[in-house]
């Protein structure tokens, strides 16, 4: 069981914000951050993250909680498991109360991984391939490039080092077969694969024997994800954030060697198409995206999905594509490097790129033919912002020659996200956001006011009394929309409940027949005299 002072501890060392980052995307509003809710379907922004709160809430479906609960619902994992995660997403070191009670021993990778390296610097064919692609001795060390020997030699290397097999599997270094086990990696140069925390989480392999695949990478497990992993990231991270510039290749190679040319903010996808997981690491410190693809089919291809999916969520930048067969590594190589740092100061931006793109595949002096580009391309267009919508229609009419007003645009995205208002106090919300923001407060609320007096949110403001961490109280927090008094505002807006709570009860006692005589005369008298000092701006205890 992990110690209960330990959990204390990675909470601490938790950001609500970069952690629900690292799953989904999220753009500044504000003090807070939003994002379309992952957890039911909606297409308007309804989730917000606080940092200063460590918080979030969903005002669509109610969901909320902190970076635990987030990581709990969103991976569907227990809570030890989540805590597990999370402390190697961080390179927390867990303590545990049974210190007999085993974890995953994650030194397997960074063991195999120095084993990889040191069997690379022995192998004149792994050496002399990278050393034909330019590749200089000191990227070698930075990336940290191995090579990975037949088969039962990593096996054994594991063996003799007595590493648990189970868990080699489940890291992805090994798996079992019909002839028994065998390693994911043989006869292959190796590329460490790090999260953006700078953990090691598996590895690329590049074929130097002629094998049907040229690359593999590790299989999906807890740590590696390809999908949400970006090659070179952990390295360029800094870079990124401070030039306002992301380099999105295709090879593992291409990043060595633009690094190597000192483009340090270029990182590649795992062999995989960029993905929609891949936007909340795109978008940490808002860079401009620079996609460099090669000029194949394929490449072509590829860039053109990823324009799409990038201008849909709004993201700066645009394409370089490379022809000739040539690649960014054999520009660095080329010593084309003025070449390559003008081509990246001005790639073609995503809209007009997506745009060519659907009209390059029809013949547009056929009628038929142009009609479907103008349809495909008016689809695409109405996906965007209003705003690139009208930009761009003009753009989309002069390359296909056609009138203006033939390029039809949508107002699908004019939906205003507002919270429903009509079952709500303002009022007595603000008044408890008051208190939720400064909790001291609530001593002093405490004399004056009673739960009785909130018409609609009773079960609220007894939820801050009996359970003030409750998470569903962070709808209210996290609600721009309500005002978070100061001391002076909420003595009047207090003032102006008590009094209306007063003035209410005056009425109800007065028409009330299950009081004697006695008892309607005392409450009546204490009521009115309560109504005569809030009058005089005074707040009265409670004393009903």
């Amino acid at each position: 069981m992990i110690k209960k002072e330990s959990i204390e501890n990675l909470k601490n060392h938790l950001d609500v914000v970069d952690v629900i980052s690292q799953f989904i995307e999220l753009k500044k509003s504000g003090a807070n951050f939003k994002a379309c809710c992952p957890f039911h379907g909606e297409s308007t922004p309804s989730f917000v993250v606080s940092p200063a709160k460590q918080i979030y809430h969903c005002f669509g479906c109610g969901a909320g909680g902190d970076s635990i609960k987030f990581v709990m619902e969103y991976e569907k994992t227990t809570y030890p498991e989540t805590i597990e995660k999370l402390a190697s997403m961080y390179n927390f070191t867990l303590d545990y109360e049974n210190t007999t009670e085993k974890k995953q021993d994650i030194r397997i990778l960074e063991e195999v991984n120095k084993y990889y390296q040191k069997l690379f610097v022995n192998n004149s064919v792994a050496k002399e391939y990278i050393k034909d692609r330019g590749i200089s001795d000191f990227s070698i060390e930075k990336f940290e490039i191995g090579y990975a020997p037949v088969s039962i030699d990593t096996i054994n290397f594991l063996k003799s080092n007595h590493f648990n097999l189970t868990e080699a599997i489940e890291l992805g270094v090994i798996d079992t077969g019909t002839n028994g086990l065998y390693s994911r990696f043989i006869e292959r140069i190796t590329f460490p694969i790090y999260s953006i925390n700078g953990k090691l989480v598996g590895f690329g392999g590049r074929t130097i024997t002629g094998h049907n695949a040229k690359y593999v990478n590790s299989p999906q497990t807890k740590l590696f994800n390809k999908s949400r992993l970006l090659y070179g990231y952990h390295l360029a991270k800094e870079k990124i954030y401070k030039n306002k510039q992301i380099i999105v290749c295709e090879g593992y190679l291409d990043v060595i060697m633009l690094h190597q040319a000192g483009f340090n903010t270029a990182v590649a996808t795992l062999g995989t198409a960029l993905t929609l997981e891949h936007l909340p690491l795109l978008r940490r410190g808002e860079p401009k995206v620079v996609l460099a693809y090669d000029g194949d089919k394929a490449g072509l291809a590829a860039a053109f999905k990823a324009s799409v999916m990038l201008s849909q969520s709004d993201f700066e930048g645009g394409v370089v594509i490379f022809s000739d067969g040539q690649d960014p590594a054999d520009m660095v190589k080329g010593k084309k490097i003025e070449e390559l740092n003008n081509i990246f100061l001005n790639p073609i931006p995503f809209i007009p790129y997506a745009i060519d793109y659907i009209i390059s595949k029809y013949d547009i002096n056929e009628p038929n033919q142009k009609q479907k580009a103008l349809n495909e391309a008016n689809d695409y267009l109405k996906s965007l912002s209003l705003l690139n919508q009208d930009e761009y229609k003009r753009y989309l009419a002069q390359k296909l020659n056609v009138r203006e007003n033939l390029v039809k645009i949508s107002s699908d995205r004019q939906r205003i996200n507002e919270v429903n208002l009509s079952k709500i106090d303002i009022a007595e919300l603000c008044i408890i956001k008051s208190i939720l923001e400064k909790p001291k407060r609530l001593d002093s609320v405490l004399d004056i006011v009673d739960a009785s007096m909130f018409e609609f949110h009773r079960n609220e403001f007894e939820l801050v009394l009996t359970d003030i961490e409750n998470p569903s109280l962070n709808s209210i927090i996290l609600n721009e929309k309500l005002e978070n008094y100061d001391d002076e505002r909420l003595n009047q807006e207090l003032l102006t409940l008590v009094y209306k709570f007063y003035t209410n009860k005056l009425t109800a006692i007065s028409y009330d027949k299950s009081l004697d005589f006695k008892q309607k005369a005392n409450l009546i008298r204490k009521i009115k005299d309560n109504i005569y000092q809030l009058k005089q701006g005074k707040l009265v205890s409670y004393n009903l």
